[in-house]
């Protein structure tokens, strides 16, 4: 049977291993979208979104990890969540809508989850708490 204090080890070691592996897809796909790289660039207008999209979003990408990353700064960690999961569930519905095959729609599909993961089982102190 776990103990309570081994259930927080398991849970905030999941956090990491989830959160990190989200920064990572987070910064990776910003840095691609930022250097508008020939075969982003055809994906990213394939969706129907204009060119300089990439640009915003890539640079939200990067301040959103850096904003999960940091400790304190709760209220700000929650919209970078909310970001990152609007922007991610947009990517999946757009290539859903635009009838991407399953590799191209995959990867947003892993970061949304990602993004679902890395939320739920944020630590105690990484939270909001609202006192009644």
């Amino acid at each position: 049977m776990n103990t309570p204090q081994q259930s927080q080890k398991r849970t905030k070691i999941i956090y990491w291993v989830f959160t990190l592996w989200m920064a990572l897809g987070m910064v990776s796909t910003a840095i691609v979208q930022l250097m508008k790289s020939k075969d982003e660039l055809l994906k990213f207008t394939n969706l129907g979104y204009p060119s300089y999209l990439m640009t915003i979003i890539g640079t939200w990408k990067i301040l959103g990890v850096i904003a999960i990353l940091i400790p304190k700064r709760l209220l700000l960690k929650e919209w970078a969540y909310a970001g990152f999961f609007f922007v991610m569930s947009g990517a999946v519905i757009s290539h859903l809508i635009v009838g991407d095959t399953a590799g191209r729609t995959f990867p947003a599909v892993l970061l949304f989850v990602l993004v679902i993961i890395s939320w739920y089982f944020r630590p105690a102190d990484r939270k909001i708490t609202i006192i009644d």
